[in-house]
């Protein structure tokens, strides 16, 4: 073929591996879709910088008045922004572009005018024929397909746009809200996407979840925010430190005035004043300097409520007190929730699978497919069920403790283990360590006998402890971390006249920001591997504790846990091959100073159990990894360095790609990888494949008989699905590898996009399977092939590696630094470091 269908990687025939199992996906056909050409309009507002929101009522006011005569019953579909989708032409005339006015109600809108502007103009048409013929592989996907695609998305998202709050792909209605804490809420939506499958369309469908604001009178919510009972404790007035957080909260949330009978004007919050209503002087018409408390008095006859409480500024200078204000509804949460907020959200979403699976098919009726006019039009109609597929339950592996274990090589059932009569593949040596204690209530005795208690099952699971009684330190958490650190280091040494190993460090409790500070001390100051403990596991040390702490310290120590052995893993044992996990995290949302951060992981040797890690920091929000040519130099030096030979193969598995920047990404990165290894040597020219790995989509499985559950009503691990739902061509699956703890499990997608290795599905997939199995810190197989996860534990450590990071409020320090003195803000880990899993 001169033209090829895919610039990526073609599927290689499906896998056959493993038992056959039939699963529900919560994928519905589309039975039938337009054949006809869709006619597609351009539509420009006047004025410009309309919200989505309002556009979507400005059409609906153009289309309930029949368009002024050029819609007459045409059901054409609007996206909110700027395209229409008509299933008939439109008469725009010789010119194919009209202006028309439209007035919306009085009142509906706060702009001084009600008058708008629409003008709509051919865009052209959208050959639907083409999807049909990309579905069935006979084509490639052009911007036409993607331009069809789009036409079934928009139309299927048309009504119910009208009827609910929207958020990207889903929309959602308070009818189920439940109530966070700090005065935001849990609203239920349905998220709804028009997915090419294999041979047909299908709409994928999910339940969602996402946070609002608690709507109602101002003064009440803020005693909410700040965590007060009541508006009583506040009458001294509100401390500073809680103002600004609470200015930081309020700023940019819409509200209305209920002072003034049936004008519910509304505003959005500019800002708070720094002092109460009582004590804010402003001038009023006459220009006589007045309070805000005794303007109100006089022009509304109102003796304020709360005078202790600031006022809200809006437009430039208009001062109103709060209790005059009420939050609107249906206004979405933007900022990270809280700790106490996730914790709730998540009992919230977390749906056991048959639960999850109802909820999806009460969602259908909300959706509308079926006596929706838009779509009878248009011709497309959806089945009412979910799709059943195929699927597979892949072998599960055998994995290989150290050989003096009971039963050193055995294949785990339904994904999970323990540690009972096993001893680690390698133990590492522990001789010079200390303990930092900066949990004050803790008494020495506790601490000896937690000591004793971790020595022997550091013993027991394999490690070599010479020194069972390091120092311990009692140190101030509020105190000079660096300076305490320091310190425990060289007691160590001294003790053990070596090169201290380790420094365990109790902590009082889960806050951030000491552990935040000891990390960037240790990885990037000190370089020395710290294992942290919570104080209230020293009282009582369970042995399963001490075990899970053990596994963690061997790797930071540079040991091996457990490993696969040769014939599980033929792709990596048969010839020196480098397993790479990259990933990029982005700032929390609406964080536009602070960098974005790079990090690598990198098999270093024919086990692909030990891993050494890079990092660099690059520009806020950039998905394609800046760097990536001096990061792979680096880690293909350590794993020269680790066993005595080059990789001849690389399998690159990338983390955090969205569909629509996959070829960006692999043009830049292959590109990168390539230059890396030339670099090194000319003639160095490994074979690559790269993989895309992705979390964050909406596919799920369900078993459809009890006997394919695991216990808690999921698939069970080493479940796949490469047929059906996939893409129609391309080389991608569906792997959940993990048992399921609690909700609906979610199975990961890999997606390759190069592939110099010649991978056949069931080789890939049974691979990027077993190597699940050998996650460090676990006795379970996880949910994500670990290089990638490697590769996300580097990536978040590195955010506490920042010099002068405020963690305890962590919206502070970003807005003072501009974002190159941001970048230079972060230190470098230690080069010792790099070579062992100290982000464990």
């Amino acid at each position: 073929m001169s033209l090829e269908l895919t610039e990526l990687v073609k599927r290689p025939g499906a896998g056959r591996s493993g038992k056959p199992v039939r699963v529900r996906a919560n994928f519905f056909e589309v039975s039938s879709f337009p054949t006809q050409n869709i006619h597609h309009y351009d539509v420009t507002f006047d004025p410009i910088d309309i919200p989505i929101a309002l556009c979507r009522k400005v059409w609906s006011t153009f289309e309930d008045t029949n368009g002024q005569g050029i819609l007459n019953g045409v059901k054409a579909v609007f996206d909110g922004r700027k395209n229409v989708f008509s299933p008939k032409p439109l008469n725009l005339g010789e010119e194919q572009a009209k202006q028309f006015e439209v007035e919306l109600e009085p009142g509906t809108t706060k702009r001084a005018g009600s008058g708008f502007k629409i003008r709509i103009k051919k865009a052209g048409e959208v050959n639907m024929e083409e999807l049909r013929r990309f579905l069935t592989g006979q084509s490639a996907c052009t911007s036409n397909c993607l331009t069809a695609i789009m036409v079934l998305d928009v139309l299927i998202r048309h009504l119910p746009s009208t009827l609910h709050t929207t958020v990207g792909r889903s929309f959602f209605t308070p009818a189920d809200k439940r109530p966070l804490p700090n005065a935001a809420e849990v609203w239920q939506g349905y998220y709804q996407s028009a997915r090419p499958t294999v041979g047909k369309m299908m709409i994928n469908i999910d339940v969602s979840a996402t946070a609002f604001y608690e709507p109602g009178p101002l003064p009440n919510i803020v005693a909410k925010i700040l965590g007060r009972r009541s508006l009583d404790e506040l009458r001294r007035g509100i401390p500073d430190r809680e103002r600004n957080k609470l200015e930081k909260i309020l700023k940019g949330l819409k509200i209305q005035v209920v002072h003034r009978g049936d004008k519910k004007i509304k505003y959005k919050v500019n800002k708070l004043t720094p002092s109460p209503a009582d004590k804010t002087v402003f001038k009023d018409e006459a220009g006589n300097e007045m309070t805000v408390a005794a303007y109100f008095a006089k022009q509304y006859n109102t003796r304020l409520n709360f005078p202790f409480l600031p006022c809200v500024v809006v437009k430039k200078a208009i001062y109103l007190p709060m209790e005059v204000c009420e939050i609107i509804p249906g206004q979405r949460h933007m900022k990270k929730l809280n700790e106490k907020q996730t914790a709730e959200m998540i009992k919230f979403t977390c749906q056991k699978p048959n639960v999850r699976a109802n909820k999806i098919k009460q969602g259908l009726g909300l959706l509308q497919y079926r006596d929706n006019p838009y779509m009878q039009q248009f011709g497309m109609s959806v089945k009412p069920e979910m799709a059943v597929i195929n699927a597979r339950v892949l072998p599960t592996p055998k994995i290989s403790y150290h050989p003096s274990s009971q039963e050193a090589d055995f294949a785990p059932q339904g994904g999970a283990w323990n540690l009972r009569g096993k001893k680690v593949a390698h133990g590492a040596t522990l001789g010079s360590w200390s303990v930092v204690n900066f949990a004050g209530a803790v008494p020495m005795p506790a601490i000896q006998r937690f000591i004793r208690e971790l020595c022997q099952t550091f013993i027991d699971t394999g490690l070599n402890v010479i020194n069972r009684q390091p120092p311990v330190t009692s140190a101030d958490p509020q105190g000079n971390i660096e300076r305490t650190l320091k310190e425990a280091w060289l007691k160590a040494g001294n003790a053990a006249k070596a090169n201290p190993q380790l420094i365990v460090c109790i902590l009082p409790n889960t806050g951030v920001p000491l552990y935040a500070e000891i990390k960037r001390v240790s990885d990037t100051i000190i370089g020395v591997p710290t294992q942290c403990v919570q104080s209230k596991h020293i009282a009582d040390a369970k042995k399963q504790y001490c075990a899970n702490v053990c596994l963690k310290v061997n790797m930071k120590l540079g040991g091996m846990n457990l490993f696969l052995a040769p014939p599980f893993i033929p792709f990596v044992a048969q010839r020196p091959t480098i397993i790479i996990g990259a990933d990029v995290t982005h700032p929390a949302p609406g964080d536009m100073n602070r960098p974005s951060i790079a990090a690598l992981s990198a098999s270093m040797d024919a086990r692909a159990s030990r891993y050494s890690s890079s990092i660099r920091v690059q520009a806020n929000r950039t998905e394609i990894i800046a760097d990536l040519a001096n990061m792979i130099k680096e880690v293909l030096k350590n794993f020269y360095q680790s066993c005595g030979q080059k990789p001849e193969r690389i399998l690159f598995y990338r983390d955090g790609v969205s569909e629509g920047q996959f070829k960006q990404v692999m043009d830049s990165e292959v590109a990168a990888i390539r230059a890396a290894c030339a670099s090194l040597d000319k003639s160095y020219n490994p074979t690559l494949t790269f993989v895309v790995v992705q979390k964050r989509h909406h596919a799920r499985f369900f078993p459809i008989e009890m006997r394919d559950a695991d216990r808690t009503g999921n698939c069970m691990p080493g479940t796949v699905v490469d047929t059906d739902i996939v893409h129609p061509f391309e080389f991608d699956f569906y792997l959940q590898s993990h048992a399921g703890l609690q909700g609906t499990s979610r199975p990961t997608h890999y997606h390759v996009l190069y592939d110099e290795n010649k991978f056949t599905s069931d080789s890939l997939q049974e691979l990027t399977y077993n190597l699940c199995y050998i996650y460090g810190r676990a006795t379970r197989a996880v949910s994500l092939v670990p290089a990638a996860y490697y590769a996300d534990l580097t990536a978040a450590r590195a955010r506490f590696h920042r010099r002068g990071e405020n963690w305890s409020d962590t919206d502070a320090t970003s807005e003072s630094l501009d974002s190159d003195a941001q970048m230079a803000s972060f230190a470098v880990v230690k080069p010792e470091l790099q070579k062992v899993m100290y982000f464990m």
